[in-house]
């Protein structure tokens, strides 16, 4: 398969996704998790290399970068409510990104894992290039960190409102942070679903919980080595 005819499968299969979440509103039927689901059984099912399918893919990850930049649009309209409770979302980001590392590092370390894996499981929170540049400097594995990283934003994503919900957190600013500061890039598109406020807060703790990750893994990884 050509790799113009991946891009369109793989477009199709997310719209697919999508008209199917919009009718149902199932957390399950979340359009990001159902296409790389999807995608990845075909893929397998076609004997089709991931290499042959990056080519195509690669068109498709080059607007990562500019809708990464589009998250900017529903902050810029957050601001003022950012600005009002700027302290206490700083406080929630920098505790998010301490607890975030110290249990996955503490858990790996108290079960055995060797120094590479718990290296690797410290930037989880991080979206997953961060996470992999970050395990690269520490001396980890970064594709075991990639697949962490993708692995819990698809579990935040699908269970987060409902967990936020079930919990009796209603605030929309919470919600928005807690989905992009646990589940980063899957979690704002979750976020998204839910609204403006949610869009914008958790575009913000997405891109907040890199940097802190970035400069607090290798301390708390330090500390517990």
């Amino acid at each position: 398969m050509t790799p113009v005819l991946w891009i369109v499968v793989t477009v199709l299969v997310y719209a697919a996704a999508r008209v199917a979440y919009d009718r149902t509103r199932l957390a399950v039927l979340n359009p990001a998790i159902v296409s790389i689901a999807v995608v990845m059984i075909v893929l397998v099912a076609t004997h089709t290399p991931y290499a042959q399918y990056d080519r195509g893919g690669q068109v498709i990850a080059f607007w990562l970068g500019p809708a990464v930049v589009a998250l900017g649009v529903p902050l810029a309209q957050q601001l003022e409510r950012v600005r009002r409770n700027l302290s206490a979302i700083s406080l929630a980001l920098v505790a998010g990104s301490i607890t975030g590392i110290a249990v996955a590092v503490v858990v790996a370390k108290l079960l055995g894992a060797p120094p590479a894996i718990v290296r690797s499981l410290a930037p989880r929170s991080a979206t997953t290039p961060i996470a992999i540049a970050i395990t690269a400097r520490l001396g980890g594995i970064p594709a075991l960190s990639a697949v962490v990283s993708i692995a819990s934003g698809a579990l935040g994503g699908f269970v987060g409102v409902g967990l936020l919900r079930l919990t009796g957190i209603r605030s929309r600013l919470a919600t928005g942070l807690a989905l992009g500061a646990a589940a980063h890039g899957l979690g704002t598109a979750r976020a998204a679903d839910e609204g403006a406020v949610e869009s914008g807060a958790a575009g913000l703790a997405m891109g907040a919980m890199g940097v802190l990750t970035a400069l607090l893994a290798p301390i708390v990884v330090a500390l517990v080595s």
